[in-house]
């Protein structure tokens, strides 16, 4: 058995300096240690999808991320695993406990296949792993192992934690209450005609625009990405293609890293109601220099205009009650200009209806996903 502060200590040497996941009980020391400590950050995500996805962000960043979660919430991760982090070559070192480990402690039958089938997940998604060190001298090892294999292959490391790894550490601290405060510009009367609204492109061209030189933006996936890259590329533009629902997790785990600068994340609706749950945790961490732009057609585009239900949903009203601080609801291209061009410095939402039937024949882009991200952290090293 280890003590807490101990792998953290290494953890901290080796350059790992924001942590986040969902709680487990395998894993409560290490979580309330790094909760209590005055000197790390920790982000507690509302699934472990949207964890790794604020890892992602932060490794873009350039601070190492820890991700810890319980293993029955792995298939969870699959998506921004598989679909992020192996695509983009975007590493992380992923802590998951064994719950129903074949052989071990008496557990829960929730966790039985799952405990059957951890380390065979690891593989398949062909994710180098190893077991969470249970002696202090072994823990020094376990992370170098970590480290050089991220290096290497720019590919999340797994260490599985077997029960009673980590000695007992209680939570000392308390949340801080930050209950849901904001102003909210009404909800426009959004024009009956379709044609009255904006194209995505038109309102991407706006938010383009509107973004300082210093400005970071990434874009869901989907058609999103693609019309930005045919406006024109740019090194400051992330184009985030798969793990679907995960872009403003990555842009709140940018934004926390690189605190002065800007990051302008534009959404999609079918993606944020995938995991609206992220919105929570974006509007608690309340980063006041994350701009979160949510261009709504009220349907999936490019697999075919299925509907979302986008129509029935006030995505504003679901900002604010989540606590962010300025939520507005742009009625036209010109109030999105505005609402990009004033200095807020709060967390903000801006909710832009635009119309379908955006261009289908969006060029995708030429460079690679893993070079992608390579140029956007040389930029964002290079551009302070």
């Amino acid at each position: 058995m280890i003590q807490a502060a101990n792998f953290i200590r290494h953890a901290r040497e080796r350059g790992f300096g924001l942590f986040t996941g969902v709680p487990c009980s395998y894993l409560k020391p290490l979580i309330n240690y790094t909760i209590d400590a005055p000197d790390l950050a920790y982000i507690g995500a509302a699934n472990e999808g949207d964890a790794v996805a604020i890892a992602g962000g932060s490794e873009l960043a350039g601070r190492r991320a820890v991700v810890m979660f319980q293993n029955s919430g792995l298939g969870n991760a699959v998506n921004p695993l598989t679909s992020l982090n192996a695509i983009f070559h975007i590493p992380a070192l992923l802590i998951v406990t064994w719950r129903g480990e074949p052989g071990g402690a008496h557990d829960e039958p929730q966790h039985e296949l799952m405990g059957q089938i951890t380390p065979e997940m690891f593989e398949t998604m062909r994710l180098p792993w190893a077991f969470f060190p249970r002696d202090e001298d072994e823990v020094a090892p376990a992370l170098e192992q970590a480290v050089a294999v991220m290096d290497r292959t720019g590919l999340p490391f797994g260490l599985i934690m077997e029960k009673d790894s980590v000695a007992p550490y209680p939570l000392r601290s308390r949340p801080e209450p930050r209950p849901p405060a904001s102003e909210a510009t009404p909800a426009p009367q959004w024009p009956i005609e379709l044609a009255e609204l904006p194209s995505p492109s038109e309102a991407l061209s706006v938010a383009r625009n509107g973004a300082r030189p210093t400005d970071a933006v990434i874009t869901t996936t989907g058609y999103t990405g693609r019309a930005l890259y045919a406006l024109e590329d740019r090194p400051n533009q992330f184009y985030m293609v798969g793990s679907m629902g995960c872009v403003s997790s990555l842009g709140l785990g940018l934004a926390v890293s690189q605190p002065r600068r800007r990051v302008i994340v534009i959404d999609g609706d079918g993606a944020a109601l995938m995991r609206l749950g992220a919105m929570a945790t974006i509007g608690y961490e309340r980063p006041p220099n994350l701009i979160h732009i949510l261009l709504d057609n009220e349907m999936h585009e490019s697999t075919g205009g299925q509907s979302t239900v986008s129509h029935s949903v006030d995505l504003g009203a679901v900002a604010r009650g989540c606590g962010y601080p300025r939520v507005i609801r742009a009625g036209s291209l010109d109030q999105l200009a505005e609402a990009l061009g004033q200095s807020a410095e709060r967390l903000t939402f801006i909710h832009v209806k635009t119309r379908p039937g955006e261009v289908g024949n969006l060029p995708r882009p030429t460079v690679t996903p893993r070079h992608l991200a390579e140029r956007f952290r040389a930029w964002l090293r290079e551009v302070k």
